[in-house]
């Protein structure tokens, strides 16, 4: 099985998280070219290729850009920020997700995450 499509140690989390390449953005503080690393349907983890102000226990709305082999349009979740961790000149973010204005497409995603998981698809195909 690949690296993209491993997923994550259960960690004590009620949901498997799934490792995605599929784009992110928070209108007016992150653009496109954030990386959503994982997502379950409690959570997701993104990886910031610049510094944001993304404060703990604030509100957010990320737009996400699945990979194009998903085959699924770009959808919104409204998420809470959990944890901060900057470097130098990059960062990661863990959100808890509060709700899915776009539920189906949200949901197919992580269907297609884990049918890719459990088949070891790549993600590049």
């Amino acid at each position: 099985m690949s690296e993209q499509v491993k997923t994550f140690p259960h960690e004590g989390r009620k949901n498997i998280r799934y490792r995605t390449l599929a784009r992110v953005r928070i209108h007016d503080i992150l653009g496109e070219e954030n990386l959503l690393k994982d997502l379950s349907v409690t959570g997701c983890c993104i990886e910031c290729t610049s510094l944001a102000d993304i404060q703990p226990n604030n509100q957010y709305k990320l737009e996400v850009i699945p990979e194009k082999a998903a085959k699924i349009g770009k959808f919104e979740l409204e998420v809470e920020a959990k944890w901060v961790h900057s470097g130098a000149y990059s960062g990661e973010v863990g959100f808890a997700i509060t709700a899915s204005p776009k539920g189906k497409l949200f949901q197919r995603y992580v269907d297609y995450l884990s049918w890719r998981a459990e088949t070891g698809q790549s993600s590049l195909a």
